[in-house]
């Protein structure tokens, strides 16, 4: 399969975690504009349902809704049951639920530093291995993971969340080795500084907002939409043999001092 063909994502299918809202949501419209059957995934099942049907009207594909708590094991495990119910093994998995919190590390507390852990970290643990069981007996699969630029640059206050991010790119490449032979390809997409519910309040504090500007060689936020070419690509045949891989979506923030 070669040229646009080759990104073209009708037939396959796909669960993308937390996407009722922000960066997620517009992950799952993208999918699903590029030919994709998408689960929307979230806390709320009214809301997760309505953000469903939204996607579905705009894109014209099939779309359903889960609900499931992802930092526990036995919940995944049940939620994951209830994908395959739907569409099977997904064909395509992005990990892309996760939480803030910030603090000076000596103030940071136990109760923050869990929900961080459990959420941005294990989560993506228990989905991955709950959901490589069916790509590995089909022989084929990619599992997107929704990381970050403090993957690699360090901020105050966000120590514990940079720790979490910096594991997801080790456990992408540690996925890569144990599922690579088995025809599974998995990545992740780092973003940089992007305009979002959850970042409102730091995108109106118009002295944080000039400092991404100015560190940024773009020289603006990202927009959520400028996540979907490389979400398409990673979860596309255009990607086949690209593996253990992050990709930095970030305005070009980590290519300069």
């Amino acid at each position: 399969m070669t040229g646009l063909a080759a990104f073209d994502l009708t037939g396959r299918t796909a669960l993308v975690t937390g996407s009722s809202q922000g960066i997620g949501r517009t992950l799952a419209e993208g999918l699903a504009a590029a030919g994709a059957t998408v689960i929307v995934h979230g806390r709320d099942e009214t809301k997760a349902a309505g953000v469903a049907s939204q996607i579905e009207a705009v894109t014209g594909r099939r779309t359903h809704s889960v609900v499931f708590d992802v930092t526990d094991a036995a919940a995944v495990d049940a939620g994951i049951a209830e994908v395959e119910r739907l569409i099977g093994t997904p064909d395509i998995l992005v990990n892309n639920a996760g939480v803030q919190r910030r603090a000076p590390i000596s103030e940071f507390s136990d109760a923050d530093w869990d929900a961080l852990v459990q959420t941005n970290l294990s989560s993506v643990f228990h989905l991955s291995r709950r959901v490589s069981g069916g790509m590995i007996a089909r022989g084929s699969g990619k599992i997107i993971q929704i990381g970050s630029v403090q993957s690699q640059l360090a901020r105050p206050s966000i120590a514990a969340y940079s720790a979490t991010k910096g594991a997801i790119v080790m456990f992408t490449k540690g996925l890569c080795a144990d599922l690579a032979p088995h025809g599974i390809q998995a990545n992740a997409i780092a973003p940089g500084y992007f305009d979002t519910e959850l970042t409102r309040p730091l995108v109106e504090d118009e002295t944080f907002s000039a400092w991404v500007r100015g560190r940024t060689p773009a020289g603006r936020w990202g927009d959520t939409k400028d996540l979907v070419g490389a979400l398409v690509f990673l979860s596309s045949a255009a990607s086949d043999f690209v593996n253990g891989q992050t990709l930095f979506v970030d305005g070009g923030m980590t290519a300069v001092v």
